[in-house]
């Protein structure tokens, strides 16, 4: 830990430097952060060995502040500050654990890129930070990378020039493939998946389709005018990856359960009011699809549906049905 609190403080004086137009002075660092003006030495030195290029000059009034130069990157056309450049640098394991299989490629390339903008002993400074700032990344899709990422490619070209495609899809409900005539819309990224939104005009509506379900894409040569306008947030009624309209529901909670519940905001519309005994009751309004019914059951015996009647049915049914198969097990 004592670590992770060294590199964290360093970061934060290194950006310091790099935002304050007329350089800092040691003891406005030490103040700002905590520590001794010692620390902010021994901080400084080590930016310094790291290949930061750091100096010191004295003002007017014969303070000493230091800076940090700000031409470290000439010559690359970037926009990018050195502090951008690192905390992208640094966003490396985030970006990794939700870019999937599609982007993978790119996306290696493109920090391959960054890497070089950088010195040796600045990569090996920034690279004790991931054990701070840590993500998990999404379990590995079946089928290969590469399959996928032409897929991807195609349906964005579809997307962006209004495209007809024909894709060939694994249905989960049908456990069959199928394939559809549609009208790409959008890509989106949720839940740890990436889904395309397309006009199906079989069903004369738009349909989601999971990225890592789809096994084949090819363009064909007409285009197509969308018919539907999508909302910027695609599955905003869901607490899923579903659309639909939004109807209340009503979910009383335990006690024990009650100080989780009011620290998370489930959905936007959400309303939280305290009963007797810590309990308390979560309103919204979403759409009452599977993703709902699952989280509601995913609490098990501490959230009980108050509203509506309809949905208490399903899921005093569901837990009916699950508790019949354990009734035959020793």
């Amino acid at each position: 830990m004592p670590r992770n609190q060294e590199v964290i403080r360093q970061w934060k004086v290194l950006h310091a430097l790099e935002t304050a137009r007329h350089g800092v002075a040691i003891d406005a660092l030490a103040d700002e952060l905590g520590v001794t003006t010692r620390t902010i030495r021994r901080d400084l030195a080590a930016l310094q060995e790291a290949g930061f290029p750091l100096y010191d000059e004295k003002d007017a009034e014969g303070r000493v502040r230091w800076r940090l130069e700000g031409q470290v990157l000439k010559g690359l056309e970037t926009g990018f500050t050195l502090a951008e450049l690192c905390a992208l640098y640094l966003s490396r394991n985030l970006l990794e654990s939700v870019s999937g299989a599609p982007f993978r490629r790119d996306l290696t390339m493109a920090f391959a890129r960054i890497e070089k903008m950088l010195s040796p002993r600045m990569r090996q400074f920034l690279d004790a930070m991931p054990g701070i700032l840590a993500a998990k990344p999404a379990p590995a899709k079946p089928g290969g990378d590469d399959a996928q990422a032409e897929a991807m490619a195609r349906l964005l070209e579809g997307t962006l020039h209004h495209r007809v495609a024909m894709m060939r899809y694994h249905s989960v409900s049908s456990a069959r493939e199928k394939d559809y005539l549609i009208h790409p819309y959008r890509i989106a990224f949720a839940q740890g998946e990436l889904y395309l939104l397309a006009f199906v005009p079989e069903y004369d509506d738009v349909r989601t389709f999971a990225v890592s379900r789809i096994v084949s894409v090819s363009l064909e040569k007409q285009t197509f005018t969308p018919h539907r306008d999508l909302a910027d947030d695609v599955f905003g009624n869901s607490l899923g990856v579903y659309s639909g309209p939004t109807a209340p529901v009503e979910i009383e909670f335990e006690a024990r359960i009650a100080p989780y519940v009011r620290a998370r905001v489930w959905h936007p519309s959400q309303e939280i009011k305290e009963a007797e005994g810590g309990r308390v009751y979560l309103s919204m309004r979403v759409c009452h699809d599977w993703a709902l019914r699952s989280w509601i059951l995913g609490w098990g015996p501490l959230a009980r549906v108050v509203a509506p009647a309809s949905l208490a049915n399903e899921i005093q049914s569901e837990l009916q049905s699950a508790s019949r198969r354990y009734a035959g097990r020793s």
